[in-house]
């Protein structure tokens, strides 16, 4: 498989990249919707960035993420939950991954975790943070081989219907 991982213009490819979330993800027409307009937002942060998975010229996986911010709606939900755990400090000179999907036919590749590192190698803050549904997962043991530790775990967002967890890790990501 030639795989190419570069920057991807989200803002341009946003319902192809949707159309990964969704089939990694289960989502409906409705939820996409949603996430659209929350996606073409977030990349009008400073520092956000997307980078795509290609094979073949077609979009397998993206990856997007930007500097922290502790007023994004994000940083509000899971501070709480960061300060109970004494870990409210990661909130700061961190690189959030907001996004990171591969199509399920293409999972357990490398892909995902050439998408992480690639995004995270060229950020300036000195640590990267997300959240991940909080169970025992494929996704979960990629970030700990990445060596992103549980943060604060049984977080919840408001519309989430599953509980998340928050990790941490200290850039450069453990290869």
């Amino acid at each position: 498989m030639d795989l190419v991982i570069g920057p991807l213009d989200l803002p341009a490819h946003v319902d192809e990249a949707l159309a990964i979330q969704a089939a990694a993800f289960g989502l409906g027409p409705d939820e996409v919707a949603v996430r659209r307009q929350i996606v073409l937002r977030h990349m009008t942060y400073p520092g956000a960035r997307a980078l795509g998975a290609t094979t073949e010229g077609r979009l397998v996986g993206f990856v997007y993420g930007m500097p922290n911010d502790r007023t994004h709606w994000w940083s509000t939900v899971v501070e709480p939950y960061l300060r109970a755990q004494g870990h409210a400090d990661w909130l700061d000179n961190s690189f959030v991954i907001t996004e990171l999907h591969v199509l399920p036919r293409y999972q357990n590749r490398g892909i995902g975790r050439a998408l992480i590192t690639a995004i995270t190698d060229t950020a300036s803050e000195t640590r990267s943070i997300l959240s991940a549904i909080d169970t025992d997962s494929p996704a979960r043991g990629l970030y700990r081989s990445l060596g992103y530790q549980d943060l604060a775990r049984q977080v919840h967002f408001p519309s989430a219907p599953k509980p998340y967890a928050v990790m941490g890790a200290p850039l450069p990501l453990r290869r």
